[in-house]
């Protein structure tokens, strides 16, 4: 199968080549990155649900739970228990932008071995937490190994594949979060029927898993010969992109990797560049579509469903229950996605699921205005 990109004159180039093992094992490790924010989206919302872990570190959310006369919203009203949740985006907001620096100049690679080590640290302090401080600081490195991780495989997956293939393959990134989403929203299914009351450790735990697969993914991936070309090793790179192509006859697109790379350095000022008035149709497109997709709302019901649904008046195993469906219909889709996205394009996609969004929407309000 035939690979291809879009050259400088706007036409698509058939490059030699096919698909090898090689590149899908390579990504598929790759994308196990995915896994680590995913994992933490399922189990955090579970984990702040269960009596056992409130009563340790958030009694006074416990004791709300237990005022009948409290509206079900305001009983996880506070501001520590927001603390703990939100302490990772902000940690992985920031880092994300050392992660840049380290992908860049580093590699691929070194970036998510960096956040899959950090990961690992922070998911044991998370399991082993005896106060809400070690909760947060363990937080805190979840968050610099999601930046790392988010920052560094989709760059890897989009580099490695094949053009044809570069959709789905780079959407597995995407698969590998909402797969982890529904395995943790099963592990904290699983560990709430401990009657013990230490099951919200073996969900925290459970997070070094995914952190651990990305360790050892990344100590045997390849560097992409994008990655290797920047850093002045071009024999190599062409060493790599004859094997993740499996044909020698790779010099047309190594050429146009060189040229690509030439073109970037020479660049001069791009953030001052991208202000520029020809460039503002790409500039806009690159902010409003990330900045509306997350303004959905969709992270945050994901990883408050449990949450969410034992405010409406579901019980502990039912609320978890639901969060597992919710999970599992994540997946699915997101698998439909990666069928269709290389035959029918991302803007089909686009609309598509902004539509069925709306519709969703409108009628979860009305239900709940009812």
């Amino acid at each position: 199968m035939a690979g291809g990109a879009l050259v400088s004159t706007g036409e698509v180039k058939d490059y030699a080549g096919k698909v090898t093992l090689f590149v899908i094992m390579a990504c598929l490790v790759a994308a196990t990155g995915g896994l680590i924010f995913g994992y933490d989206i399922g189990v955090s919302g579970g984990v702040t649900s269960m009596e056992p872990f409130l009563a340790k570190f958030f009694p006074s959310v416990q004791q709300k739970m237990k005022s009948a006369h409290e509206n079900n919203y305001c009983k996880f009203n506070s501001q520590l228990l927001t603390s703990f949740t939100s302490s990772l985006y902000l940690a992985a907001l920031i880092a994300s932008f050392f992660a840049s620096a380290t992908t860049r100049v580093l590699g691929r690679k070194v970036s998510m071995l960096v956040g899959g080590l950090v990961f690992l640290v922070g998911a044991i302090l998370n399991g082993a937490a005896t106060n809400v401080e070690m909760l947060i600081i363990g937080r805190l490195l979840l968050g610099v190994g999601v930046g790392f991780a988010n920052q560094s495989v989709p760059v890897y997956l989009s580099e490695m594949a094949p053009a044809k293939l570069r959709g789905a393959l780079n959407m597995g990134f995407q698969l590998a979060i909402t797969i982890g989403i529904l395995v943790a929203q099963l592990v904290n299914y699983g560990t709430n029927q401990i009657k013990e009351g230490y099951g919200w450790r073996i969900s925290l735990y459970g997070a070094a898993v995914p952190a651990f697969i990305m360790i050892v993914g990344a100590l045997f991936l390849p560097d992409t010969p994008n990655s290797l070309i920047e850093r002045g090793h071009q024999e190599k790179a062409r060493k790599m992109l004859q094997k993740v192509r499996g044909t020698d006859n790779v010099d047309d697109e190594f050429q146009d990797l060189i040229e690509a790379s030439e073109v970037s350095k020479q660049v001069e000022h791009p953030w001052r560049n991208i202000m520029e008035a020809k460039y503002r149709p790409q500039l806009i497109m690159a902010i409003c579509i990330p900045f509306f997709q997350q303004l959905t709302g969709i992270n945050v019901i994901m990883f408050y469903a449990p949450v969410l649904f034992k405010t409406i008046g579901f019980g502990d195993d039912a609320s978890l229950m639901s969060a597992v469906i919710t999970g599992l219909v994540n997946v699915v889709a997101t698998c439909v996605s990666i069928l269709c996205v290389d035959k029918y394009g991302r803007r089909l996609l686009f609309l598509q699921g902004g539509a069925q969004m709306l519709i969703a929407q409108v009628k979860i309000k009305r239900f709940l205005l009812v």
